[in-house]
């Protein structure tokens, strides 16, 4: 049980955490992952992110909706398949993303803070199995690379 205590407490208090920093850009700790992938894939599919992020269909459309209502995103109807939509950071999303890279990274180091780099490492790939461990269960099929990221 105190692996569920301090896997609920963590996360509790890095949003919190996290809310507060990436809140001059705008933007809460369900909504930054969103956007840097985004950037870094403009005209990426909303479908692709329920297998990127494992949420639900319905938060990624409410995230969708709030990060273009805040001006942050279009979206463009896919030539491909018309009930699929593209992605597309604006100019404003561009502007600021390294920023918010740099607020996710000192969370990061905030949290490994006074580990060792073979901690980190070790802590890192614990945490992945354990989500691997857990999605296998659920029979949630994800592809490999995004398990990964």
């Amino acid at each position: 049980m105190k692996l569920l205590k301090w896997l609920s407490v963590t996360d509790r208090f890095y949003k919190i955490y996290l809310d507060k920093q990436l809140a001059p850009f705008g933007i809460n700790c369900s909504q930054h992952m969103f956007l840097i992938k985004i950037c870094d894939s403009p005209g990426i599919l909303q479908d692709s992110l329920m297998n990127m992020f494992y949420v639900h269909p319905s938060n990624i459309v409410r995230t969708i909706a709030a990060l273009e209502k805040q001006g942050l995103i279009t979206r463009s109807p896919n030539n491909k398949d018309k009930r699929t939509w593209e992605l597309y950071p604006t100019d404003r999303a561009l502007s600021m993303v390294e920023e918010i890279r740099t607020v996710c990274e000192k969370t990061e180091s905030l949290l490994l803070q006074g580990l060792s780099n073979t901690e980190k490492d070790m802590l890192i790939d614990l945490l992945m199995q354990a989500g691997k461990n857990i999605t296998a269960e659920l029979h949630i099929e994800r592809k490999e690379e995004e398990l990964n990221d």
